[in-house]
């Protein structure tokens, strides 16, 4: 009787622990999306009466110009942002080494992540302006004339997603650091003795085993670059002209701007993002399980 009591209490105290977390993310996460699907199908501005409209919002939504330039900044983004996740591994290789004054480089990359996007949106912002930005100082120290990157439609994304992968470089690092921690090391003396060196080494060795940080850096770049938002409303406010919106800043402009107050119109935009999210992690899990079961 006593082996069955413990029996139960060790397939019941995980569900305890775990209950208050999934409390919170259903009240705050599951449940307000089901609130935004059923928002998207009404007119409505925030305060007044709602009208139901069925599918018109999303209908709306395929003749809508500025949908389309933000759908096509966040691929840009989404495309773009992956660099971060190389750039995070090779960045944490070399502070996984011991060598001088490791400590304190390990500062300087870790010092991106800890600091607000919105001062990461002001520093660049500062960077780039073409009279006394840093950059341009450069460029003009070599003979090339100014560039407005927040100004000029054809630069302006570039120069956020730039803004952008500086933190989410320095994160990646974190978890790949994490991982490195983890790697056996007597997989790594075997790969040794099997001449395994440089390239080989990192490949055949060492990258299987970080396959979980791996994993975590892939969905979190994904999600961070599907729902960037900060830096825009910081650096550009959408601008120049709308060129450098992307849907989440959209959807904010909709629904909560001066632009319209328009609830339902700003829900459907966020229910598409939501869809878009949802395919790629579904992707990135199917792809982790099939993995794991090879």
């Amino acid at each position: 009787m006593n082996a069955r009591r413990k029996f139960d209490q060790k397939k019941i105290a995980p569900w305890l622990f775990l209950a208050p977390g999934m409390l919170m993310f259903l009240i705050y996460v599951i449940i307000p999306v089901f609130q935004s699907m059923n928002i998207s199908l009404y007119d409505w501005d925030g305060l007044g009466e709602k009208t139901f409209i069925g599918m018109d919002n999303y209908v709306e939504l395929f003749d809508d110009e500025a949908f389309y330039t933000s759908l096509k900044n966040n691929i840009i983004w989404l495309v773009l942002y992956m660099l971060a996740i190389p750039a995070g591994l090779f960045i944490a290789l070399f502070l996984n080494q011991t060598v001088f004054g490791i400590r304190l480089y390990k500062s300087l990359f870790f010092f991106p992540f800890v600091i607000s996007q919105v001062v990461v949106g002001l520093v660049f912002s500062w960077f780039y302006d073409p009279s006394f930005g840093l950059m341009n100082v450069m460029l003009n120290f070599f003979g090339i004339d100014s560039i407005a990157v927040l100004a000029d439609e054809r630069y302006v994304t570039y120069g956020i997603i730039a803004a952008g992968l500086w933190p989410q470089t320095a994160y990646c690092m974190i978890l790949y650091l994490t991982g490195l921690n983890a790697v056996d090391p007597e997989q790594i003396e075997a790969g040794r003795l099997d001449n395994a060196k440089g390239w080989r080494m990192l490949w055949y060795v060492v990258l299987p085993q970080l396959k979980p940080a791996t994993f975590i850096a892939i969905v979190v770049t994904v999600i961070g670059a599907l729902r960037s938002f900060d830096l825009i409303a910081i650096m550009t406010a959408g601008g120049p002209w709308g060129s450098s919106r992307v849907l989440a800043f959209y959807m904010y402009e909709q629904a909560f701007s001066e632009y319209g107050f328009r609830m339902g119109y700003g829900a459907a935009i966020a229910v598409v993002l939501f869809l878009i999210m949802l395919v790629y992690i579904a992707f990135f899990l199917t792809k982790m399980y099939r993995d794991e079961r090879g």
